[in-house]
């Protein structure tokens, strides 16, 4: 079932157009935990080709007007290591992929990989996926860009059954196993919660009828849920879903003053409208202090006026 109260999440960056040390990246991780963000997020790219202006391309995959964080060269943390090791130093926040391009992997490695995460973090590992829009990153793992979709479907399919059954069986024309055990499971009953990110689209609903908890949007519906919320689940519930329980994540932009600096009031002030339109998890952009105690500074003031801004109890 979706979350009782909005939650707040923000995203690390763990990536960097030049080569830098990270420590910082742990440090904001725990002043989040401490500060009471309810997520924290991080995304993911394996490898790069040359053709970044794919991104800005919607029928590949990318979103009008999108713009590449970095060139090629850029620095991508692998998304499960950072998590790993988010784990190892916080206690309380969830974790997750936005997005992790999970047809990248293969699926029984993934399948353990994700169980052993939320196994470590007492359960609290979050699992966003998506297709992803750059074809030389499928073609350098040796798989078909234009099957992305069928190929990120089979890995989920595999992750929910080794992570569900005791001694599982699977047929199908990329795989066949028999009797395969796959331990431990992960704590959360049902699995790790899959969060499936796309525009809305019949294949996007279907996979989230199948397999999803929750819906990251992209594209023309993450620039207006309201409108496309509705649509959503009208294909999800046509897929054979129950949409009014998928979990729903929103951008809530990151405002500053006349300084610079994030303007906590002005940015919570958007939360409302966003939660009436259906949001359950509001994601703030927020550029966080490299050192700690400023970084939970800042957090705990904007979780404090998020709360306050949504009638969350603390």
């Amino acid at each position: 079932m979706p979350a009782a109260e909005p939650l707040l999440s923000i995203q690390l960056r763990s990536f960097s157009a030049e080569p830098r040390s990270w420590g910082h990246l742990l440090a904001q991780a725990r002043a989040a935990d401490r500060a009471g963000i309810d997520r924290i997020v991080v995304s993911d790219h394996v490898v790069y080709g040359e053709n970044l202006e794919a991104y800005a391309r919607p029928e590949v995959g990318g979103t009008e007007g999108g713009r590449q964080p970095t060139g090629p060269d850029g620095e991508w943390l692998e998304p499960m290591t950072v998590l790993s090791a988010v784990c190892g130093c916080t206690s309380r926040v969830r974790l997750g992929t936005a997005v992790l391009l999970a047809a990248l992997r293969r699926p029984v490695v993934l399948a353990k990989a994700t169980a052993t995460l939320d196994v470590l973090s007492g359960g609290r590992l979050d699992l966003g996926v998506g297709v992803g829009w750059q074809r030389e990153e499928y073609e350098a793992a040796g798989l078909d860009f234009e099957g992305r979709g069928r190929l990120l479907d089979h890995t989920l399919e595999v992750c929910q059954l080794l992570w569900s059954e005791q001694a599982a069986d699977y047929d199908t024309a990329e795989l066949r196993f028999s009797a395969i055990h796959c331990m431990p499971k992960p704590v959360q009953a049902g699995g790790v919660p899959i969060w499936v990110s796309g525009t809305v689209n019949a294949r996007v609903a279907a996979r989230l009828a199948r397999f999803g908890r929750g819906w990251i949007p992209w594209g023309p519906a993450a620039r207006d849920l309201a409108s496309a919320l509705p649509v959503l689940r009208d294909a999800v519930a046509s897929a054979g879903g129950d949409p009014l329980a998928l979990d729903v994540q929103a951008n809530l932009p990151a405002l500053r003053d006349s300084d610079g600096r994030l303007d906590v009031a002005a940015t919570v002030a958007g939360a409302p409208a966003l939660v009436r339109a259906g949001a359950t998890d509001l994601r703030v952009p927020v550029a966080l202090p490299e050192e700690e105690a400023a970084a939970e500074d800042l957090l705990t003031g904007l979780v404090g006026a998020f709360r306050e801004a949504v009638g969350r109890s603390a």
